[in-house]
């Protein structure tokens, strides 16, 4: 990641595109088995909340390298990107020192297993509605006695991952492009572009537990389909702004609220259709959609920016978004359905 800046400094594409190659790889190797350790030691009933702490301390480092660029990039002519980059190294480095000092992953993974009751959540059991929409109860075996997904369970599990490369197209898409859009559409200078995207990253990081909270009362799929609302009407609304105005911080405001609510309920529904033994392999299909959809949107999108307009950005957000609407409400399985409670009285258990 250091050989980045460098090579920025040196004017050497060769060394950067060396640099990020080598990056993204080592990207891949720690980021799917880093974040399947939360759906190893979670119990079921409580991923959604625990992967918004995930969100949220994801959200805290983001806010942290915002105001890295937010206090080191002026609009002086060349940037030297290097102290951005230190810090940024600084933080990955104590990560995994605090990884590898509290988390045992052996003896908390079977503590999960005792909590959950069930080595195996793909066991032939008879689906129950009240309790769980999600495919965990619908595998089926072939000959060989391997487990395998019912094909309406399938279907989900294509429908969501589908969605969820729309929803990073669109998103990434912004996130990208949009320092170049303030300064190129708004005549923002320097790197006040950053105080936008640290206003969408603090509202994320405020409604990441009350958004955990919610899913559990109310449903992920609920929960992602308000958030993919609040973002589309949030990109439609920053299409009819020629400059910047104070008024863009509301939408900004909505749209991290609306991502919190997407990635705080994804990666649980995707695992919640695997059995135990599968969470970090369902994990890296979440990460190869996300990612592809990084890779991908930041050229597609590109070329809108550069031969048609700058100002195709946001209406090419709000094409993505709608998409990842339509076929994440086909989506069936992969929800926590709240428990019927036995009397009217157990509504207002607030132990519950």
């Amino acid at each position: 990641m250091m050989l980045l800046p460098l090579a920025d400094n040196l004017e050497s594409l060769g060394l950067f595109v060396g640099s990020l190659l080598f990056l993204l790889i080592a990207m891949g190797l720690y980021r799917s088995p880093a974040v399947a350790l939360m759906p190893d030691l979670t119990p079921k009933p409580l991923r959604s909340q625990a992967n918004a702490i995930i969100n949220l301390m994801g959200a805290v480092g983001g806010v942290y390298t915002l105001i890295l660029i937010s206090l080191l990039l002026k609009d002086d002519g060349k940037q030297d990107y290097t102290p951005v980059f230190l810090g940024v190294a600084f933080i990955m480095v104590l990560a995994v020192v605090v990884l590898v000092c509290t988390i045992k992953e052996k003896k908390l993974a079977a503590e999960v297993l005792i909590e959950d009751g069930d080595a195996d959540p793909l066991s032939a059991k008879e689906p129950n509605e009240e309790k769980d929409a999600s495919a965990a109860n619908a595998a089926i075996h072939d000959s060989a006695g391997r487990t395998r997904l019912a094909p309406d369970v399938r279907r989900s599990l294509v429908l969501i991952l589908v969605s969820i490369f729309l929803w990073f197209m669109a998103y990434n898409a912004v996130t990208t492009a949009f320092s170049r859009y303030a300064r190129v559409v708004w005549g923002m200078a320097g790197g006040g572009f950053a105080n936008c995207l640290m206003v969408a990253t603090v509202a994320a990081i405020v409604g990441y537990i009350p958004i955990g909270v919610i899913s559990a009362k109310f449903g992920r799929k609920v929960c992602i389909l308000g958030g993919l609302g609040l973002m589309f009407v949030s990109f439609f609304a920053a299409i009819f702004f020629r400059e910047f105005h104070p008024a863009i911080n509301i939408g900004f405001v909505l749209i991290g609220m609306g991502w919190a609510a997407v990635s705080v309920n994804s990666l649980p529904m995707v695992v919640e259709m695997c059995k135990a033994g599968d969470v970090g392999k369902y994990t890296g299909l979440y990460y190869t959609f996300s990612m592809s959809a990084q890779i991908l949107t930041p050229i597609l999108s590109g070329a809108f920016l550069q031969y048609v307009s700058y100002k195709t950005l946001f209406p090419y957000a709000c094409v993505f978004t709608a998409l990842a609407m339509v076929t994440m409400s086909m989506v069936r399985h992969g929800d926590n359905r709240p428990e019927r409670k036995k009397n009217l009285l157990e509504n207002f258990d607030i132990a519950d």
